[in-house]
């Protein structure tokens, strides 16, 4: 019975998967003009909020560097390939090892932090990378960020529009279905352990200390790969995209939709970034005051986010 169970459930799951990737293709081919923009930029934000939701929900780290490794991404790629004019894929591949290792380096000194204190280490570094980027003069542009740059064709297809949608919604799964992975693994039950109660998780046998870098130093890189991805949606990059409103705003998107649950940051992503397009429809300019408002009282009445509401209406 067990083993028929597992059967059950691992085919239930992938039938699952073969839906939910049939419905975001559907929909890149569906859409276009300002919704497929739209759409677009919800799947980065998707995909960067269940990073942060193994980062945070999983592991336990009150990190806000989270959007600076995303910046991180978008700006070297585009300046190593327009800038200093690379070759698309040595950009694309000296870009992650570059993002892996300053994560890693950041992450070795950061992760000894706890709390409130790893909060506010992360947080100056992410300010520091938005100063860097102001000061950086014609290699980051400055304020203006950089533009008038686009992906080559590949095999004689142009990649924009559709074609980028159906990359981005690869990028999306790609990475649900490492962090599902590595959730279930060993690595993910020690994230949880440490988490909970990280004297309990040493007491046990875990390294504290390497858990938590590895987690940080790969939920960071992947940030980086969604990065270079955000760095073709527009063909522009500029500072402001990456500064600390943006990395609050993945925090409450996490937080809303239910810290720990990959389900829960999807659905946060998808509340808070459609949630401003919606009330500005129906209220006009006062939109951000129900926005503000919405974000704190579910921050109050739903600790444990939507997808905590939606199991307990499942239960009755």
């Amino acid at each position: 019975m067990p083993r028929l169970e597992r059967t059950t459930g691992w085919r239930s799951a992938r039938l699952g998967w073969l839906i939910g990737a049939a419905l975001l293709v559907g929909l890149a081919f569906a859409l276009d003009g300002y919704l497929a923009d739209m759409y677009r930029k919800l799947l980065l934000t998707a995909t960067l909020a269940l990073g942060f939701n193994f980062l945070f929900g999983i592991a336990g780290q009150v990190a806000f560097s989270h959007i600076a490794f995303y910046g991180l991404g978008a700006y070297l790629v585009v300046i190593l390939y327009a800038v200093q004019g690379w070759p698309l894929a040595l950009a694309i591949v000296v870009t992650v090892i570059a993002a892996a290792v300053i994560a890693f380096a950041v992450a070795v000194p950061s992760t000894r932090l706890e709390g409130f204190y790893l909060a506010l280490a992360t947080l100056a570094f992410a300010q520091l990378f938005i100063v860097v980027l102001l000061q950086g003069g014609e290699l980051t542009g400055g304020a203006q960020g950089l533009t008038s740059y686009k992906l080559p064709d590949l095999f004689g297809i142009k990649l924009a529009g559709t074609a980028y949608e159906l990359i981005l919604i690869a990028l999306f799964l790609g990475t649900l279905a490492v962090l599902v992975r590595l959730d279930h693994s060993y690595f993910g039950r020690a994230c949880r352990a440490i988490r909970d109660n990280p004297e309990a998780a040493a007491a046990m046998g875990i390294d504290v200390s390497r858990i938590k870098v590895v987690a940080f130093a790969l939920t960071s890189t992947l940030a980086a790969i969604a990065g270079m991805a955000y760095a073709f949606v527009d063909n522009y990059v500029n500072p402001y995209v990456f500064n600390l409103d943006a990395m609050f705003l993945l925090f409450f998107m996490v937080i809303i939709g239910g810290a720990g649950r990959h389900a829960g940051a999807i659905i946060g992503a998808v509340v808070l970034f459609l949630l401003p397009e919606a009330l500005g429809d129906l209220i006009g300019r006062r939109h951000l005051l129900f926005y503000g408002l919405f974000v704190v009282l579910s921050i109050l009445f739903w600790p444990r986010g939507i997808a905590g509401v939606a199991d307990r209406l499942l239960k009755k």
